[in-house]
């Protein structure tokens, strides 16, 4: 079984993510889950980014870092929409780590090294038409991530919709959802 090291969204460590991370616990993984945001849970996503915003990137990105702190080197990390950073930084620079799961955003490798670490499997999870994933040129970089990692895979969703894996949000999409979980859960049972 795996260990998995959770980031939450732009929303905070909402109920959705909370059940996400149960799910992973169900099938005998461990999970944990740290508030990036300090308890703050916001009502729209253009709130949850103003804090971001006034926190500064830096700061939850080092708030996600600190929070590997302690924990066994032999993570996968996983992170929803603004999680990935610090998931995708983990994932890059922390030895030991065992896979990523970048679940509707990515970005460019080089922004936190060189290139994708041959022994750290990854999946990208996003919506064809997610303005923020297909819009921002975040597909663009998963797939420019797929071509040159050793261990990569790509998959996108027909549908329009940010954070369509969080079941408390108005944008939740339970089939496209439930094949995401499908997926994370078979990339977790192939860690070793």
């Amino acid at each position: 079984m795996a260990e998995v090291l959770v980031f939450h969204h732009g929303y905070g460590l909402t109920v959705g993510v909370r059940e996400f991370a149960e799910q992973l616990r169900r099938a005998g993984h461990t999970v944990h889950v740290p508030d990036l945001f300090e308890g703050q849970v916001f009502d729209s996503l253009e709130e949850g980014m103003g804090y971001v915003q006034e926190a500064g990137f830096g700061t939850v990105i080092a708030r996600g870092t600190a929070a590997a702190e302690g924990l066994p080197t032999e993570l996968v990390y996983l992170g929803f929409s603004l999680g990935v950073l610090p998931a995708q930084k983990l994932s890059q620079t922390r030895p030991g780590a065992k896979g990523a799961l970048l679940l509707e955003a990515c970005v460019p490798v080089a922004e936190f090294g060189g290139a994708w670490p041959d022994d750290v499997p990854v999946q990208v999870h996003g919506m064809d038409a997610d303005p923020f994933f297909a819009g921002e040129g975040d597909v663009d970089e998963a797939r420019a991530l797929v071509e040159t990692a050793a261990d990569a895979e790509l998959f996108s969703y027909p549908g329009d919709r940010h954070l369509f894996t969080d079941s408390s949000l108005p944008t939740y999409d339970e089939q496209a959802a439930a094949q995401v979980s499908h997926r994370v859960l078979d990339f977790l049972d192939r860690i070793k």
